[in-house]
């Protein structure tokens, strides 16, 4: 799935301003300008559309995990250099501390269906014979029922703020 349409996407389900997606990416360890944010932001097809990078969309999402979980103790893990919707799920699965039900239930919501087996090829090593490659189709209805997760809460007063 592209990176800009990924980062679009999580600012709108998270609502996020500029101002803490600035401060999301420096908790991943990159300092960013609004007029970088708001180029990221654009639209397909917007000619001021800039594409980001995967170490910078890595970073974002490293800083996404540290802003929800904490700090950890351990050194902050590299930037990855190349993301693949593998590890972008298992990225937003740590950062919003989903279980695999958890996470059935979002897709289910997107009224897409998988077994929990399906579900934990996506967070198996590379070369482990059970591993699955994400589809885009799988994280675009993944981040679709965190959305309709996001609306059902907030209509219900529940709504979770980042700021």
């Amino acid at each position: 799935m592209d990176s800009n349409d990924c980062l679009r996407r999580l600012r709108y389900i998270l609502d996020l301003n500029d101002n803490r997606m600035i401060k999301l990416f420096a908790e991943g360890g990159q300092t960013v300008t609004r007029a970088e944010v708001s180029a990221w932001l654009k639209k397909d097809g917007d000619e001021d559309l800039e594409v980001i990078s995967d170490k910078l969309f890595a970073q974002f999402l490293n800083g996404l995990i540290t802003y929800k979980r904490g700090k950890s103790t351990r050194p902050s893990p590299e930037p990855e250099q190349r993301l693949t919707n593998n590890i972008i799920f298992r990225k937003l699965k740590i950062a919003l501390d989903l279980e695999a039900e958890e996470i059935l239930g979002i897709l289910a919501l997107a009224d897409f269906r998988i077994s929990k087996h399906e579900l934990s090829a996506f967070f198996r090593k590379v070369g482990n014979r059970h591993y699955r490659k994400c589809k885009d189709q799988v994280l675009r209805n993944f981040l679709k029922g965190l959305q309709i997760q996001r609306y059902d809460a907030s209509s219900a007063g529940n709504e979770e703020n980042l700021d």
